[in-house]
């Protein structure tokens, strides 16, 4: 559209087209360009503003027109308006706006060819751009890759992961991401993760920033899903980004750290050792171990420069990467092709910044995240005879996998669940008879074995000398008890559990054995069975079969919880923090009531003195409780075939195992994780504990040890009582111990105590200790184990008489309620009533006042 020029403009017209033909002059008294064009000679120059101003507005024809260029000469246009020409001159302000022009922002034809201006740009990509521009991003001439990869960066266009993302525009793109994931991530709370995370490492001077997996998945789902595909590409995208954000926050940081390495932590799946395959090599995984061993800090060349001979050039830097090793080919300055030394005072090192191992004695279990790679070695080559890789992990991020980790991996539901469940009246038994649910009686082992897996609380009163906190426990009795079977099920059980054997196991495949490494050619330590199960449980089966030389190794052990080494200039002291749990066999195979626990075992007193609770398992026979162990196998067998995992049985439900607790058991995955809580959160105290009793009950025992001539009773039973009040304590999750907790433990260790003894020495023993042994039990069971003293005694009597034994045993009531009389129990009617009187093929006839039993 063209307008007339208004009047007030003409002379800015005029002025800026000096070549343009001018009109002859006329004989006015002031000359046309008189008022157009200044008198040079003139130093005042040209009055604008006076009285002869209103003659620059007058009509001149001559001047009073348009150029015949881009003008379309066959339509007439008017005048516009003074809105009409307002509105024009707003529409193009804003066509302008639109394309980026005059705006100090980058044009369209900056970015763009010349034939694509047809071509409409989407608004996002052009305010993209236009924010990169203004913070200073150059521009290259793959823009328009760049700005494809903007709008679907998970658009691969065919390429795999690892070639997208080295490429320059995903490149860009990842950075800038991850760049911005790192400044606005905020937790429930608030509050900036990043930025308190990036404070305590600059704090710590540390170059480790840790990225928990799960969190940048929430946000950037993209990048998570590149991460694992095309590790070490990602990883060095997200160190630069990185980096970026931490001199932000601190310009002056490089000084400190040179580079910052980003820590992927949580990744979701961990993968066996043994299972991972090709499928996942230079992929990113996460593994858990066992650290048996470490050499010494291997520092690693990241930048080297070189000097030239002949003409003192220093050349680089070069960096050095992982693969291969990067050497100059000429000198720049003197063009000879060398040779070249290393400039030593310029070379710099670099070590893999992840929580690394300082010492090589330290064995710990932890979770690995690293990228799983191959190296061509060259000495498997030579022994096997063809190309043979060997596998490592190139490590990103390594935490120590220890209790502490594993409560936290416990749900709010979960500890909701376990605080619930503690508040059980019988929380005690219940736990008691969740112990190897899958075996039939044994009440004492279970009891044992539950104290055990609790534990007591370690001492260290000055920093001088530690008291453990771990219960050991001894098996023994006759084969085919299930005293393996216990085992195995606390390997299961226990969150950390190394099982071995004492046939197959020697001193040093327990203690610790010194080798040379196998890359280092160093000797290094390698730990054995008691070091590895650190902080946990370490199971001995067939403890009998160990030479006296090997068991004589793990005294230190199991008293002061250490291990000390000194062989091939190595000295030095291992922990071996753990609970012993041992199963063994009797001399000849079968336990001898008639002889003393040391005449049965072949044990001697200092390995025997050092286990809290003993535990005999003697194989009686009793037509009823054989009777009982039967169905419980048998119906133990139904339940669990495997067929019933289809739903083969339909009356599977009905299958009921019968328990000897006569309380609910807790399912085991909650056990699992109670036991887990309470040894994590609970330290109960013995402020309020009876020690008077303890010094009793101790008094008592080394006087009946003496008369007896049994095991020795020695000081460490007092701290085996104290450490079992604790572990009953805290199977509550109780903050102190309480009385009940010193009588369960009293009564542990009288049981334990009195089961060592000969037969004949047993039963005054229990009439001497009675109101200790019937702490927790109720009436109906106590009730029971007289009622069945009597009739193994009518049994014996009968035998003895007429050389048989008959179908149905009579015992008087009267024998019965002397007996009662004796433990304070006056009323039997409940008992007669009760499910464990019936259970046991009991009978009562109040007629005729007898007592029944049918074999």
């Amino acid at each position: 559209m063209a307008t007339s020029p208004s009047r007030g403009s003409r002379r800015g017209d005029l002025t800026s087209s000096p070549g343009r033909d001018l009109p002859p002059f006329e004989d006015e008294s002031e000359g046309i360009l008189g008022d157009i064009i200044p008198d040079e000679e003139d130093g005042d120059g040209e009055e604008l503003i006076g009285d002869g101003m209103e003659r620059d507005y007058r009509a001149i024809p001559e001047l009073d027109r348009y150029e015949a260029e881009g003008l379309d000469e066959d339509e007439d246009f008017s005048e516009l308006s003074p809105g009409a020409r307002a509105e024009a001159e707003a529409a193009m302000r804003r066509r302008d706006r639109e394309q980026g022009l005059g705006m100090g922002r980058i044009g369209r034809g900056l970015l763009y060819d010349s034939e694509d201006e047809d071509d409409k740009r989407p608004t996002k990509r052009q305010r993209v751009l236009a924010e990169r521009a203004a913070d200073g991003v150059a521009m290259d001439g793959e823009d328009e890759e760049m700005i494809e990869s903007i709008e679907n960066l998970e658009d691969m266009k065919g390429h795999t992961v690892r070639e997208w993302v080295s490429m320059a525009a995903p490149r860009l793109e990842i950075y800038h991401r991850f760049k911005n994931f790192l400044r606005t991530h905020v937790d429930e709370h608030g509050h900036n993760v990043f930025k308190e995370r990036i404070s305590d490492m600059c704090k710590e001077n540390k170059e480790s920033l840790l990225v928990n997996y799960e969190e940048l998945a929430s946000r950037e789902h993209v990048l998570a899903y590149f991460l694992p595909e095309a590790p070490a590409e990602m990883l060095k995208i997200f160190d630069e980004a990185a980096k970026e954000v931490v001199l932000a926050m601190y310009p002056k940081y490089d000084r400190i750290a040179q580079e910052i390495h980003v820590r992927i932590g949580n990744l979701p799946l961990v993968e066996e050792l043994r299972s991972l395959r090709q499928l996942h090599l230079n992929q990113l995984i996460r593994t858990s171990g066992v650290v048996t061993s470490c050499t010494g800090v291997l520092p690693q060349l990241g930048m080297v420069k070189y000097n030239c001979n002949k003409c003192n050039f220093i050349l680089g830097p070069f960096f050095q990467s992982q693969n291969q090793e990067v050497k100059p080919g000429s000198c720049p300055e003197c063009q000879s092709l060398g040779p070249f030394e290393i400039n030593m005072e310029q070379v710099r090192d670099e070590n893999l910044s992840v929580f690394c191992l300082r010492v090589c004695v330290c064995v710990c279990v932890c979770t690995l995240t690293g990228i799983y790679h191959n190296n061509y070695d060259g000495s498997l080559n030579m022994a096997n005879g063809f190309p043979v890789f060997a596998t490592v992990i190139l490590a990103n991020h390594i935490a120590r996998k220890d209790e502490g980790v594993a409560v936290a991996e416990l749900t709010d539901e979960d500890i909701k669940a376990i605080v619930a469940l503690s508040k059980d009246e019988r929380i005690g038994e219940r736990i008691f008879a969740s112990i190897g649910p899958s075996i039939y009686g044994h009440e004492d082992i279970k009891r044992g074995l539950a104290l055990a897996l609790f534990g007591g609380e370690a001492k260290n009163p000055g920093g001088k000398h530690k008291v453990r906190g771990d219960i050991n426990v001894l098996l023994c009795g006759d084969p085919g008890t299930a005293k393996s079977q216990f085992l195995k099920y606390i390997e299961k059980v226990a969150s950390r559990a190394v099982f071995s054997t004492g046939q197959g196991a020697s001193a040093v495949g327990l203690t610790a054995y010194v080798q040379r490494h196998p890359v280092s050619r160093e000797w290094t330590l390698e730990a054995g069975a008691l070091v590895l199960a650190d902080r946990g449980v370490c199971l001995i089966d067939e403890f009998d079969k160990m030479t006296d030389q090997d068991r004589t190794s793990i005294h230190e052990a199991m008293e002061q919880q250490s291990i000390s080494i000194s062989k091939a200039g190595i000295v030095t002291s291992l922990q071996a923090r753990c609970t012993v749990i041992a199963a063994a066999n009797p001399i000849g195979g079968r336990y001898d009531p008639s002889l003393t626990f040391s005449e049965n075992v072949d044990l001697t007193e200092p390995i025997i003195s050092r286990f809290d609770i003993l535990c005999i398992v003697r194989d009686t026979i009793d037509p009823v409780q054989d009777e009982m162990l039967a169905r419980f196998v048998v119906g133990s067998h139904i339940k669990h075939h495997p067929s019933n995992k289809e739903g083969g049985v339909a009356s599977l439900e009905e299958v009921v195992l019968p328990n000897t607790f006569d309380v609910p058991p807790i399912p085991q995955e909650l056990l699992r994780k109670y036991i887990m809580y309470a040894k994590e959160r609970v330290r109960p105290k013995l402020n309020q504990m009876d020690q008077d009793k303890v010094a009793r009950i101790y008094s008592d025992l080394r006087k009946e040890s003496m008369a007896t001539g049994s095991i020795p009773i020695t000081v460490r039973h007092i701290e085996s009582m104290i450490r079992m009040a604790e572990a009953h304590a805290r199977m509550h999750l109780r903050d102190y111990v309480l009385e009940d907790d010193v009588n369960m433990a009293i009564r542990v260790m009288l049981e334990s105590f009195i089961d060592t003894q000969k037969f004949s020495v047993m039963r005054s023993m229990r009439k001497t200790f009675a109101q200790y042994l019937a702490f927790r039990r109720d009436n109906n069971e106590l009730l029971l184990f007289v009622l069945k003293q009597l009739v193994s005694e009518q049994v014996a009597y009968q035998r003895n008489r007429y050389g048989a034994q008959q179908d149905t045993i009579e015992i008087p009531e009267k024998d019965l309620v002397d007996k009662a009389r004796q433990i304070n129990i006056h009323n039997l009617s409940a008992f007669y009533d009760s499910d464990l009187f019936r259970s046991n093929k009991f009978s009562h006839d109040a007629k005729k006042k007898l007592i029944a039993q049918r074999f």
